[in-house]
Order: C-alpha cells, then sequence, then structure tokens
C-alpha cells in the first residue's frame, strides 16, 4: 500500500465532494455505507483495490467507533494523507449534522414528529434488509475459510445473548487470528478508558457549562469504548441515556434512534438529536464532536503503523479474526435491532420485500428508503386509527 506523501488539493477537493455527496445521501447504517462506499470507490472510481477496502474495514472494526465514519477517515487518508482524513471525514458527518439538528429544533420547539413516526415504521424494516445485504457483499469480500465463519456464529452469539456490545470480542478474536493465522502471539494495546459524569435530565434545552461537558463527556466515552459501530451501539445508548443518566425517556430515545435510522449517513448521528433535546444547538454540537472526534484520533495513529506492517503475517492474522468478528456482530445486531424495526406482518412484509428487490435489482439505498417511507405514511395511520385523531 503507498501512502500519499504530499496530498494535492484536487484530491482533497475530490474527497470533500464524495463525502459531502454520501452524508447527504447515503441511507442504510454503516454496514449499507460501507457497501456502498465498496462499489463506487473500488469498482467503480478504482481508488483503492479490493485488498486494501477489505484491510480498511477490518482494521477500522476492529477499532471502537462507527465503522462507516472511520472507514471514510481511512480511506481519506490513504488518498489525502493527514488534511484528506480530516476533511473527507468531516465532509461526511456535516450532511448529517445539519439535518438532525434541523430535525431536533422541529421536535423540541413543535412537539410533534408523528410523521416521522409513520416515516420510521415503513423505513426501519428496509433498513434491516439495506444491513443484511450489504453484510452479505462484505461476506463474499473478505470471509476466507472455516476458521472466519467460526469466529463470526461465536461473535453473532455473544451480541445476541448479552444484547450489548463487547469490546473484548473483536480482541479475542484478532489474538485467534493472530494465532492461527500469524507466527508469533503479541499482546494488543490496553484500551484508553474515559470516564462519563451524570447530568440531570432535562426537558428544556439548556447550553449551561456542566450540561455539554456531561454530554461531551458522555459521548466520548461512546465513541472511544463501543465496538461494533452504530449497529450496536443502541444498547449501550439505551443504558446510559434512559436507564443511568435519564436525559431521555423511552419514547424519546426510539424517537431518536428512528432518526439515526432513516437519515443519511452513520446511525451514530443520534447523538446530534439526543443532544439536542438536552441542550439545544450547542448540545447538538458537543455530541456530534463527542462521538465522532475518537474515530479520527484512533484511526490517524493507527492506519500509519498498520500500512508500514501490513506485510506482517501477525497483523493480517489479526485483520481476518477482526473482521470475521465484524461479520458476527453485525449480524446479532439486526436482530437487535430487528425487534425494534419489525413488529407486525406490514413490517415483515416490507423488510421482506426490500430484500427480495436489493437480491434481484440493483436498487439504490435512497430509493428504497424514499418508497418505503411512503409505504410508512400510508399504512401506519391505517394500521393505528388513533394515530389520525391526536391534534
Amino acid at each position: 500500500m503507498t501512502m500519499p506523501s504530499a496530498p494535492t488539493g484536487g484530491r482533497i477537493a475530490e474527497l470533500v465532494n464524495y463525502f459531502l455527496r454520501l452524508g447527504f445521501l447515503g441511507f442504510g447504517g454503516p454496514v449499507a455505507l460501507v457497501g456502498q462506499m465498496e462499489r463506487e470507490l473500488v469498482t467503480d472510481r478504482g481508488w483503492l483495490t479490493k485488498e486494501q477496502m477489505r484491510e480498511a474495514i477490518a482494521i477500522c472494526q476492529s477499532l471502537p467507533g462507527p465503522l462507516a465514519i472511520q472507514v471514510g477517515i481511512y480511506i481519506s487518508y490513504l488518498r489525502g494523507g493527514f488534511w484528506g482524513a480530516w476533511a473527507g471525514g468531516w465532509s461526511f458527518i456535516f450532511p448529517n449534522f445539519v439535518i438532525v439538528a434541523a430535525l431536533g429544533a422541529l421536535y423540541v420547539y413543535l412537539g410533534d414528529l408523528k410523521p416521522v413516526t409513520a416515516v420510521f415504521y415503513g423505513v426501519s424494516p428496509a433498513v434491516i434488509a439495506l444491513i443484511l445485504h450489504s453484510c452479505y457483499r462484505l461476506a463474499k469480500l473478505g470471509m476466507e475459510d472455516w476458521l472466519q465463519w467460526a469466529i463470526a456464529a461465536a461473535a453473532f452469539g455473544v451480541t445476541v445473548i448479552l444484547q450489548a456490545e463487547v469490546a473484548l470480542v473483536f480482541i479475542v478474536a484478532g489474538i485467534v487470528g493472530i494465532l492461527y493465522y500469524g507466527s508469533i502471539f503479541r499482546r494488543p494495546p490496553a484500551l484508553l478508558q474515559l470516564a462519563a459524569l451524570p447530568a440531570a435530565a432535562t426537558h428544556v434545552p439548556a447550553a449551561s457549562a456542566s450540561v455539554l461537558t456531561n454530554l461531551l463527556l458522555f459521548f466520548l466515552k461512546a465513541g472511544s469504548l463501543t465496538f461494533g459501530s452504530g449497529l450496536v451501539i443502541v444498547p449501550f445508548l439505551e443504558q446510559g441515556l434512559v436507564q443511568q443518566y435519564g436525559w431521555l425517556d423511552e419514547r424519546q430515545f426510539l424517537i431518536a434512534v428512528a432518526i439515526g435510522m432513516i437519515s443519511p449517513g452513520p446511525v451514530v448521528i443520534t447523538a446530534t438529536f439526543v443532544g439536542y433535546l438536552v441542550a439545544g444547538f450547542w448540545g447538538s454540537l458537543v455530541s456530534t464532536v463527542g462521538i465522532f472526534l475518537p474515530s479520527f484520533l484512533l484511526v490517524l495513529v493507527a492506519a500509519p503503523l498498520l500500512a508500514r506492517h501490513r506485510g506482517n503475517s501477525n497483523v493480517q492474522g489479526f485483520v481476518k479474526g477482526a473482521y470475521a468478528a465484524a461479520i458476527g456482530t453485525i449480524l446479532g445486531a439486526c436482530i437487535l435491532l430487528g425487534r425494534i424495526a419489525i413488529g407486525d406482518w406490514a413490517t415483515i412484509l416490507i423488510g421482506l420485500g426490500s430484500l427480495a428487490v436489493l437480491f434481484r435489482w440493483k436498487v439504490s439505498n435512497p430509493a428504497l428508503i424514499a418508497v418505503t417511507a411512503i409505504i410508512g405514511l400510508i399504512a401506519y395511520p391505517l394500521l393505528q386509527p388513533a394515530w389520525v385523531m391526536v391534534k
């Protein structure tokens, strides 16, 4: 892998343009977004090889934080160097921030997101289908032998049984990969530990220094210690936001998850919506910085080291093991999120229909999301008569 020595302004402009577009139009969560990047940047544009893409996914999945953003940062680093990584990464995030902060303002000041609930009803099963289809593509890209499938099965079981992210799953999977594929056992470095301070529940956005600090620390912790990306971060956020700190109730949390799922870009943009509910615009800003900043720091530290030693059999073994754990964990997250997204015969039909369309035709993610959103707006009021009676 050749690392860029002097990235040109043209390449950085290319990265900004591409990731701004992906941020506006990329739907379906991290796996779908990574699948889209794989299709567009490997097959269509030739910015990197299949092997480089496989390494990018495995390396980023073995780090805590949102997978799609980290892969975008990593690709931007390979193509545009240090400043390209910052430019591409924040370009990817910016459209989502604007959209979700605006939805947060609508929720706070209008107090009614019933149409969004209807959209979420139709879109959520389609999102599960997008995740499954993209996971299939990623499995074809990087799963090579029986051990990787065994690791994936174990990671799937742990995720479903514990119903939460387990950071050690990726470390253990990487160690197993070193032992099987590599030549020398090496102990991975310890994870950075961050503490989050509790905050009192609030219903009116108030951007006090203490509230903003609490939000920043909580989401720095979420971005630093949560493996499995946005698909698996949901149980972690629910425990902290609802049960531990009391910032949101269950209904508000489900709306926040819906916003993360129906908006383009990574699911963890939920942090922006939560931040706005708790402390207005500045709350949304610090929450967004908190959830994404660790990804930049981790990728920019890890990328040069891992790229420099990419030919080492132990590094390759760790990458293969972590990649397999990623596939299993994301499939497990499909089960967890499916319990929220699919609850009756209509959502089952939407999910199965979306999956069939994805395997049969080359339909774009935005087109599928738009169609299922319309289906949700039509079907939800018919299946929930009380919905249309509420003023």
